[in-house]
Order: C-alpha cells, then sequence, then structure tokens
C-alpha cells in the first residue's frame, strides 16, 4: 500500500475544500464543477484513508492496553475486539489498493486474423474459406469493418491463406480467444463412398498495436517489392505492385498482394508486420515468467486444438470450456454469440488452481 500517495490524496482534499470557498471559483462554474468532480472523486479514497488510520490507532491503543494487567473477562473482550480491527485492517488495506490501482477495462483493440489452410489438402482450403466467411459474417451482423489484407485463394473457391483486418466496438473482447487449431468433420464433395474426412486450419488473432505501443525503426525493415500473381501463379498484375516486408531483427516477414498500388500494399503489410512483431515480443515475454497462470479457456498455444466443427452430428465443440451446440449451421453462417458470450464467462471464472 503505498501510503505516500494516500497522504498526498488528503493533502490535495484539503487544498480542494479550500478552493470550493473561494468566491473566484465559485463565480467560474466550469472550474466549480472541474474541483467539485475531482474533490468527489479523492474524497472516496480519503475517506477510506481515515478510516484505516482510525483502525491503526485503536488497534495500538488496544495492544498498550492488553500489556497492562486485567482481569479475564475484559482482556478476553479486548482480544475479540483486536481480532475485529485486524481484520477490518486489512480489508481497508484491500479496498486502498483497489483505489489506487483501479483495474482498467479492457479497451477496444483492432484485430488481425491470419487464416491457414492446414492438414487436409484442398479440403483443408475449404474449411479455411468457411471459417473467413464465417468470421466476416459475424462482423456484418456486429456493424464491425473487415479489410482484406492479403489472401491466397485455390481454384477450387478455398484459401490457403488469408490475412484480414477487424475493427469495431466489442471486437477484440468477443474474438481474441479464436487463435489455435480449428478442426472439421465432414464428407467433403469429392468423396464417393461418403467416408467422413477429418481436415483443420490454423487461425491466429493478433492485437492491431497503436503507433506508441511499438516503434519500429525503419533500417530494421528490408523491402522487396515484385509482381502480384494469382491462384496457379497466373500474373494478375502488369505492375509491380506486390511488397515483402522483413523485420531484420526478429525475421518477421509479411506478403501484401491485393491491391493494385503499391502504396496500399505497403502499408496494408505494415500493420500485418506491426502486428506480428507486438505478438512475437509478448509471447518472449511470456515466456520468461515462470509462474504464468493458465485461464479455463486455454493457454492460446495457435498449435492447440480448440474447436471442432462436426457436419454429420451439426455439432460445434469448444475443447477449452467443454462448450457444445447442435446449431452448426447458425454458428457457419456467424451467429457466434453463443460461443463467445461462453468464453467471455469462461475468461471471468478461470479454473481455480489445486
Amino acid at each position: 500500500m503505498n501510503i505516500e500517495k494516500l497522504q498526498k490524496a488528503e493533502v490535495r482534499y484539503q487544498e480542494l475544500e479550500v478552493l470550493l470557498a473561494d468566491p473566484q471559483v465559485l463565480a467560474d462554474n466550469n472550474k466549480y464543477q472541474s474541483l467539485a468532480k475531482e474533490m468527489a472523486e479523492t474524497a472516496i479514497i480519503v475517506n477510506t484513508y481515515r478510516d484505516y488510520k482510525r483502525s491503526v490507532k485503536e488497534k495500538e491503543e488496544l495492544e498498550h492496553l492488553l500489556k497492562e494487567k486485567h482481569d479475564k473477562d475484559f482482556e478476553d473482550l479486548a482480544k475479540i475486539e483486536l481480532t475485529e480491527l485486524f481484520q477490518r485492517k486489512q480489508n481497508l488495506e484491500a479496498t486502498l489498493d483497489a483505489l489506487l490501482n483501479p483495474k482498467k477495462e479492457e479497451k477496444d483493440r483492432n484485430l488481425i486474423f491470419e487464416i491457414r489452410a492446414g492438414t487436409g489438402g484442398a479440403e483443408a482450403a475449404l474449411f479455411a474459406g468457411v471459417l473467413y466467411r464465417m468470421y466476416t459474417k459475424y462482423a456484418m451482423q456486429k456493424g464491425w469493418k473487415v479489410d482484406v489484407m492479403s489472401s491466397h485463394e485455390t481454384e477450387a473457391g478455398g484459401f490457403k491463406e488469408v490475412v484480414f483486418g477487424v475493427s469495431g466496438k466489442g471486437a477484440w473482447k468477443r474474438l481474441k480467444w479464436e487463435s489455435g487449431a480449428h478442426r472439421v468433420q465432414r464428407v467433403p464433395s469429392t468423396e464417393a463412398s461418403g467416408r467422413i474426412h477429418t481436415s483443420a486450419a490454423t487461425v491466429v488473432v493478433l492485437s492491431e498495436p497503436e503507433e506508441i505501443d511499438l516503434v519500429i525503426d525503419p533500417k530494421d525493415i528490408k523491402i522487396d517489392v515484385f509482381r502480384a500473381s494469382g491462384p496457379g501463379g497466373q500474373s494478375v498484375n502488369t505492375a509491380d505492385s506486390a511488397i515483402r516486408l522483413t523485420h531484420l531483427p526478429t525475421g518477421t516477414v509479411v506478403v501484401c498482394q491485393d491491391e493494385r498500388s503499391q502504396l496500399k500494399n505497403k502499408l496494408k503489410a505494415m500493420r500485418v508486420l506491426r502486428a506480428r512483431i507486438l505478438d512475437h515480443l509478448e509471447k518472449v515475454s511470456q515466456a520468461k515468467e515462470a509462474k504464468e497462470r493458465k485461464a479455463q479457456v486455454g493457454s492460446g498455444d495457435r498449435s492447440e486444438k480448440i474447436r471442432t466443427y462436426n457436419y454429420p452430428d451439426r455439432r460445434v465443440t469448444d475443447h477449452r470450456i467443454g462448450f457444445v451446440t447442435h446449431q452448426l449451421e447458425r454458428v457457419l453462417d456467424g451467429d457466434l454469440d453463443e460461443l463467445t458470450d461462453a468464453l467471455i464467462e469462461a475468461e471471468r471464472t478461470p479454473e481455480q488452481e489445486s
């Protein structure tokens, strides 16, 4: 507990009492309202601090009194009161810590999604496309903005890889847990015998950093320009508009070729590069923490199987929290609230360590 900070708050409170009685302040409504708001906020801390000081003083006086000789009944009552004062002191300390260090609400952050086809060949690429459409439909329902940054589409209509941004109020809160391996069980259209195949796609969700979050030295970035190509390798652009950015210190590479403008591709590639570098730095930092607690929704390891979409049973299972729904069609059509609500609730009530 920061006693010095509490003492400063008490001094400031006394200053505000004087200022709010000043005729010049009373005559300036804007200034008066501002100071009155500050005083109301400070009063909560100061009043709690004064209660804390009283409990400390009463505890010390009672402890001093108990050093003297008294009858047993008095001593028994005094000890009970001492226990209550000790508990009150602890409660007030916890309250003051919370007041001095309030938990900030998680602010809205823009996301960058990276979906890649995993095991399963062409079927996995088709499933990657299904996931892309699921997330974009959900974003449309929520009124969020979707911005495709890079894509590698297959001839069958799937994606080997697609990278896109999502921004809007509540997007980070609802989609930050989507990183991981997503598995699908279904009968491919090319399967004549009707045998169920299992394939997978990997989803990576990155927080797009703001300028103040991450500063990158331009000297650390290597820029390559080349001609964009489409599915099968055919040229889709007669100009060298595709961009490859390489962050030399971390070896992070980003390619963007969807736009016909070299500048637009560079700007999009830079957004993805910044997000990947921040993610890399955060993972390095987390690896150094020996006692990182694991929440109920899992560690966020992207190699971890997090969800299965079973077509024959119309079932979606989130393996991290044991959530099951038989509304497969609705989920794939972008109705993800049931899933995201369950994940948010699991985050609020992490599994207790044994």
